[in-house]
This record gives structure tokens, C-alpha cells and sequence, in this order.
């Protein structure tokens, strides 16, 4: 079931006709191996070439009847090569050609999601670069703290991805397995070279110890690889969500030329993107938990993984694919406003600068407790006012502080150079 949500690229592998492409290389490579070391006629491998194919509908057809996919598959292929059909799937399991081709269809798979995550992490190092030095304030709780740059924070969402990239690295080449080792996976009706041959052949390796199937930690962990990603791409949504509030107004999603936000209130402009790309997000994750579900197997194989690879595969692997490309294309058009950001950042009355003054107080001589209680005092008349006052008016008039800080020192710690002093070193270090 491909979703709603696609590229073409990406839902192709999850068709039928890719599938059965994949299988039939599958036995023809095994049918050249078996050809070259004596097990079938040397004539076999040049027959399938020329002449193996498949058609889909007839294997659905003969699937009604007789309920094995891999059978239907092998009778439409012998229906097409005639008398030489025997020679092919020689000491093979159906395993063998599934997991094998499940194996080549997740490496096509990763192969485009490694090329969305670099244009997200293109689009993402573009507006790092850009804003780097665009002041805007950081938020713990959601609530005002300290000042950074909205360069630092997209340089944080790029290292991120960066780490994205890497482990999905990591996970193509641990789903990038072959078997051909027939019942129980112990060799006894096909030779370990004809695996190898059938793996490189494909850029795959042999699997270890294959039992019957290839075992499912393995797919465990690619599926779990892509919910860390989906997370990454709703923490940034989110991020974005939180922007584009009406109170907050510091970014907000490019509204094209005739959009409309609402069926009701035509001054709408709403996050559909991000929000969207939320959603989306959990539905990726949601194949995680079937998937380490599935790395629990009666004995030697069951199919209990089966049913739920046929679905989670392409769910999640078209719906990452199509959720990267969103978030590439919305980074890279995303309206940014500093002039708000840096009204935001002085909308407190300067008590962003509080810690500053705690620790220029403690250096003056006064314990941090001491400090603390003086300087949470004058910031809670500033917020009990709503910044009516400003912090540094406060300090100004209280004598626990001028008696430890004449006016030039206190005035210089609101200054927001101290904060942006690392910040360049910091976001080439993320971007680099």
C-alpha cells in the first residue's frame, strides 16, 4: 500500500513490477553461479537473459490459487522460458529471493533519503550562514532566557541532520544483506559460492548466519533509524510552529501568490507545512515498534515479520522521503524577520541580562545566594509590571548593587556582544 504522500522515485521501488525485477535478477545471477560451478546447464543462464520475464497480473492470478507469492512468481517466469524453467530457484528457499530483494529494495531506499537529507542539510547551512549574526532570543520552557542568533539555532537542526546522515549510513550498509542458503539457511542444496557470487553482483554482502531468513534486528535498526530522522523533522517544525505564532512572529512559512489559510478568516496565514510535516512524522515512527516487533521469530523462520514489512516499508521509507523534501524546500523559502526577533529580545525590560549581573555581583564580593535573591527580587518587579521598568532602572535604584557596582560597570553588562562572542566559532564548528 504505497501513501498518499509520494514521489515517484521512492514509490517505484515499492512496486510490484520493481519487486518482481529484483527477484528475477535474483535467480538469474544464482542460475549463472550454479551454471559456472556445474550444479545446471551452462546454456540456463543465456536462456533466462533473453528470455525471463514476468507479468504481474498473471501472478496475481496464479496467487489466488495457490496462495505462495514466490510460486506464482516462478510459474509466470517459467512461463515464459519454457522447458529450461527447471533449473531455476535449484535448492533455493522463497526466503532466499524475498529477503534478498527486501534487502536491495531498502538500499534503493536509503539511497534517496541519503540524497533528501543533503538537500536538507543544503538549505538548512545556506540559512545558518545567512543568519549567523541575526539576534534573536532562546527560549527554556518557552519562556524568554537568553539571547543567541537564529543562525546558532539552524546550525543546531543542520548538526542534527548531520548525525541523521551518518546513521542512516550506518543502517544501509546493516540491511545491505543477502541469503541464499536454502531450508534452514544451512547451505545443504546450494553452495555458500553461489551466495557470494549472487551478493556482489548485487552490492550486498552474505548474511552471517541466515537461518532461514535474514535475521530482523537488522531491519530493526534501519526502521528505527528513520524514526530518529522523522523526530529531527518534527523538532524543527515544531520550531518553526512556535515562530510563526501571532505573538511570536520571528519566521514564518513563504505564503505564495493566491494561498489561502482559511475557508473562514481570509487574514489567515497558518503553519501548514510544519504542521504538516508533525504529522508526518508519526506515521514514519509508527513503524518502529512492529518492527522490533518483528526481530522475534519461531525457531529457524515463521512469516509474522511478513505481513508487516509489506507495510511499513514503503510507509515509512515513501512517507520520510516525501517529508525530507518538504522540510528541504520550506528551509529554504522560510520568511525570517530580524527586526521582530529583536523586538521580542528587548520586550522584558533587559531580564535576559540577569544572569550576567548575578555573576558580576558574586565577582564583586558577594555570595551567589546573596546575589541570586538581589537580583530575582528587581527581575520579578520587572515582570510583575510587564516590563513597565527595566531591569537596569531596578539595579540603578538598589543599594545592595550600587555599592558593589558603580553605574559605568552595571550598565556595560547589557550589552549583547557578550553573548554572539563564540557564536561564529560555533556555527562553523556545526557547519563544517
Amino acid at each position: 500500500m504505497i501513501p498518499r504522500y509520494t514521489r515517484k522515485e521512492m514509490a517505484d521501488i515499492f512496486e510490484p513490477e520493481n519487486r518482481f525485477k529484483i527477484w528475477l535478477e535474483i535467480e538469474i545471477l544464482a542460475c549463472e553461479k550454479m551454471a559456472d560451478i556445474g550444479i545446471i546447464p551452462k546454456s540456463v543462464p543465456k536462456v533466462l537473459r533473453e528470455k525471463g520475464g514476468f507479468n504481474v497480473a498473471r501472478i496475481d492470478e496464479i496467487e489466488r490459487e495457490v496462495k505462495h507469492d514466490v510460486i506464482a512468481f516462478l510459474t509466470s517466469v517459467a512461463e515464459h522460458i519454457g522447458d529450461d524453467s527447471r533449473y531455476v530457484h535449484q535448492g533455493m528457499t522463497s526466503s532466499d529471493v524475498v529477503d534478498t530483494g527486501f534487502a536491495v529494495q531498502l538500499t534503493q531506499a536509503s539511497d534517496i533519503l541519503l540524497k533528501d537529507l543533503d538537500a536538507v542539510l543544503a538549505a538548512l547551512k545556506k540559512r545558518a550562514m545567512e543568519h549567523k549574526d541575526t539576534l534573536c532570543i532562546g527560549r527554556s520552557h518557552g519562556i524568554h532566557a537568553e539571547p543567541t542568533t537564529f543562525g546558532l539555532k539552524l546550525a543546531g537542526h543542520y548538526a542534527a541532520f548531520k548525525r541523521a546522515r551518518e546513521r542512516l549510513v550506518r543502517a544501509r550498509e546493516e540491511i545491505a544483506v543477502c541469503t541464499v542458503s536454502g531450508a534452514v539457511g544451512t547451505y545443504a542444496t546450494v553452495s555458500p559460492e553461489v551466495e557470494k557470487y549472487v551478493a556482489d553482483k548485487l552490492g550486498l554482502k552474505p548474511e552471517t548466519v541466515a537461518t532461514q531468513v535474514i535475521p530482523r534486528d537488522r531491519h530493526a535498526m534501519f526502521f528505527c533509524t528513520l524514526g530518529v530522522i522523522a523526530s529531527s523533522i518534527e523538532n524543527l517544525a515544531i520550531e518553526i510552529r512556535h515562530l510563526q505564532r501571532t505573538e511570536v512572529r520571528e519566521a514564518e512559512e513563504f505564503f505564495s501568490p493566491g494561498q489561502k489559510g482559511s475557508s473562514a478568516m481570509p487574514h489567515k496565514r497558518n503553519p501548514i507545512l510544519s504542521e504538516n510535516l508533525t504529522g508526518l512524522a508519526r506515521l514514519v515512527r509508527s513503524a518502529v515498534t512492529p518492527a522490533l516487533e518483528n526481530v522475534a521469530l519461531w525457531h529457524e523462520r515463521d512469516i509474522s515479520h511478513s505481513s508487516v514489512e509489506r507495510m511499513i516499508g514503503p510507509d515509512a521509507c515513501v512517507t520520510l522521503d516525501f517529508a525530507l523534501n518538504r522540510l528541504a524546500g520550506l528551509i529554504d523559502k522560510l520568511l525570517v524577520y530580524p527586526d521582530t526577533m529583536k523586538a521580542n529580545l528587548e520586550k522584558m525590560g533587559g531580564l535576559v541580562f540577569s544572569q550576567r549581573v548575578l555573576l558580576a555581583l558574586t565577582q564583586a564580593g558577594i555570595s551567589r545566594e546573596q546575589a541570586y535573591v538581589i537580583v530575582q527580587r528587581n527581575a520579578m518587579k520587572v515582570w510583575e509590571t510587564q516590563a513597565k521598568t527595566s531591569l537596569l532602572e531596578m539595579l540603578s535604584a538598589d543599594q545592595d548593587v550600587t555599592e558593589r557596582l558603580d553605574p559605568g560597570a552595571l550598565k556595560s553588562i547589557f550589552d549583547y556582544s557578550h553573548y554572539t562572542k563564540n557564536i561564529s566559532a560555533m556555527i562553523t564548528r556545526a557547519l563544517t
